[in-house]
């Protein structure tokens, strides 16, 4: 396995240097229910703020990422195939194979006081979820919010985790000094569904008591409805049972994205659809022949029939980006067409 990009110990020769070596990780697993069949790669990074690149669709510049891997274990996720990238395997290995940055906080407070940085705003939970079940054990979140909240720095965070709840009280503290932006990711309300596409994440209606919560807390929260997923979470019925359930939920903001299947996360999801939906492999086959997105006319159909349903249940559709800084005062109204922001 390949681990140039996560240690921070001294370079050696370009082939040891590329090698995942005993001397620049630690290995773990734990006998317990909720980690059994999971290892964990504990490693020292030697960065932790990363720039994204210039191509991206994402409506941000800057990440932090304490995990890779993630045991949300969602068969659509597109982070699948940086996995690959340490010659870890995208699928089962993507779900059971952690890799915990041990040094994040301190990393993080320390290129925050660089004086090369200059407070760019930071967004968390775009690769991976931060808030996913090994943070419960590292609890890594607490030191990178204070070093946050102690340097003002605006953050962002998406999560399907209830674990944030834990760090209300931090969070509250940092909104007091700082631009502090939470959206929770809801896309159906199907809990049959759930089960077998998101296993390890919380069922959507705690997510949505997580909204509920923080809401009730005052920081305003918002819900990026993704994914959509076409054929089996995009009847009209479902849409609108999801976005009622959002709009109830005190959300301040809802914005729909459509499925995605990017290269590793595309074969992993055909394999389920072929196991659990084998009727609508030709579909999809279809519907994604020309890449990893669907297609215009259907994205623009899925945002429209949300934002209509938004407003009907009095919560704005945002602009792309706003649900990830979000404040108390309005937002500005949305552009017509779809919103991609492609986090998922």
């Amino acid at each position: 396995m390949r681990w140039e990009n996560l240690s921070d110990g001294p370079r050696r020769g370009a082939a040891d240097a590329a090698l995942f070596g005993a001397d620049a990780v630690t290995t773990r697993t734990f006998d317990t229910p909720e980690f059994r069949g999971i290892t964990f790669h504990e490693i020292r990074a030697r960065t932790i703020v990363n720039r994204v690149p210039g191509a991206s669709r994402m409506p941000f510049e800057w990440t932090v990422n304490p995990y890779r891997g993630c045991t949300h274990a969602c068969v659509y996720c597109f982070a699948r195939k940086t996995h690959s990238y340490l010659d870890l395997d995208t699928g089962l290995g993507f779900d059971s194979q952690i890799v915990v940055k041990v040094n994040a906080p301190e990393l993080l407070r320390r290129q925050l006081a660089s004086r090369r940085w200059h407070g760019e705003h930071i967004a968390m939970g775009t690769n991976v979820d931060c808030y996913q079940r090994a943070e419960g054990r590292y609890a890594l979140m607490p030191g990178i919010i204070e070093a946050l909240r102690d340097r003002a720095n605006p953050f962002s965070i998406l999560t399907k985790g209830t674990l944030i709840l834990r760090d209300l009280d931090l969070l509250r503290q940092a909104a007091a000094v700082t631009d502090v932006g939470i959206s929770v990711s809801v896309g159906f309300l199907d809990e049959s569904l759930w089960r077998t596409v998101e296993p390890g994440t919380p069922a959507p209606g705690r997510r949505l008591e997580v909204v509920r919560t923080l809401t009730a807390h005052g920081i305003g929260c918002g819900v990026l409805m993704a994914p959509v997923i076409p054929f089996l979470g995009d009847e009209p019925e479902q849409l609108r049972a999801t976005v009622r359930a959002v709009a109830e939920a005190g959300a301040v903001s809802v914005t729909p994205l459509v499925l995605h299947l990017r290269p590793g996360a595309r074969e992993w999801f055909m394999s389920w659809l072929h196991q659990h939906h084998p009727h609508l492999v030709r579909r999809y086959e279809r519907l994604y022949a020309e890449g990893a997105y669907a297609p215009t006319w259907y994205q623009r159909r899925i945002t429209r029939q949300v934002h209509e349903l938004a407003e009907e249940f009095g919560i704005g559709p945002t602009r792309a980006g706003a649900a990830r800084r979000i404040r108390t005062a309005p937002e500005p109204e949305p552009e017509p067409g779809p919103t991609q922001l492609t986090l998922l």
